[in-house]
């Protein structure tokens, strides 16, 4: 559901994008809100996990993350205690200033980690936004009764997509590497004791990439007061995959190709799904 007064950014694409993956989602996402109003919170809750044969035996982990050579990094800093730091990696990866246009400043690292796990959600926390609103209104065309996304809409990821373009994957994935633990601890503080944030990941990763394209005009309709897709099969896509859709094809295949070189640094070089055309 979108408004007409845009103040969250359908963005944490873009941060989950460079950021579904950077160690601080691409997102880049929000939903919109009317007037001001808020929409309710989302708690993330962890995914039912069938008994193992050994009840006491951790899942077994799908895509392990390499271990930082203790010589080759200073300690990290407590989680809570994180964000000057996670801040300076995010300028390192996006350049100067980048971090105070773009990025929340406060509890960077566990608002990507809940960034990342709700993209899959039909929802997501917009009080736990990674990246800042973005301004301006939706675009959208207006003939009659019909309602259609306009393409000036698209124009509005521009900047995104140049600092997700800029920063390379590999240091990227170096990054993330080197703050994992705390991506562990925080997605374990959501209520995930035991699981493994890197699969979720790559989940999240290749959800996003299943993503379908849309060409041509996206009609919309305002049953309300906000926007919904028209074709009741878009409306029932998650909140990430709707933010590809919403940010045009152009920019979507950006976005996935991204997605696709960070998905090989994160899981040892394996080939992710083919591309969804």
């Amino acid at each position: 559901m979108w408004n007409r007064d845009e103040t969250f950014m359908n963005k944490a694409i873009l941060w989950s994008a460079a950021a579904v993956v950077v160690a601080a989602g691409a997102g880049l996402y929000y939903y919109y809100r009317m007037r001001g109003a808020e929409p309710p919170p989302v708690v993330a809750k962890p995914a039912q996990v069938a008994p193992s044969v050994a009840a006491d035996e951790p899942p077994a982990i799908a895509n392990p993350v390499p271990e930082v050579p203790a010589e080759a990094a200073k300690p990290l800093p407590a989680l809570n205690e994180s964000d000057t730091e996670a801040r300076e990696g995010f300028t390192t990866l996006f350049g100067k200033g980048a971090d105070e246009t773009f990025l929340t400043p406060e509890n960077v690292v566990r608002r990507f980690v809940v960034t990342v796990d709700n993209l899959p959600r039909k929802k997501l926390a917009a009080e736990m936004r990674a990246i800042k609103p973005v301004t301006g209104s939706a675009a959208v065309a207006e003939q009659g009764d019909s309602l259609t996304l306009s393409d000036e809409n698209y124009a509005r990821y521009a900047p995104y997509i140049k600092l997700m373009q800029k920063a390379d994957s590999k240091q990227i994935a170096s990054l993330y590497f080197r703050w994992y633990p705390l991506m562990q601890k925080a997605y374990e503080d959501l209520g995930y004791p035991g699981q493994y944030f890197n699969d979720r990941m790559v989940q999240v990763i290749d959800h996003l990439l299943e993503t379908p394209v849309v060409r041509g005009p996206i009609t919309l309709t305002q049953p309300k007061v906000f926007y919904e897709f028209a074709d009741p099969a878009l409306e029932a896509r998650s909140a990430g995959q709707k933010t590809l859709i919403r940010m045009g094809p152009e920019n979507a295949a950006a976005v996935k190709q991204k997605l696709r070189e960070l998905r090989t640094e994160l899981t040892s070089g394996r080939d992710p799904p083919k591309p969804v055309e």
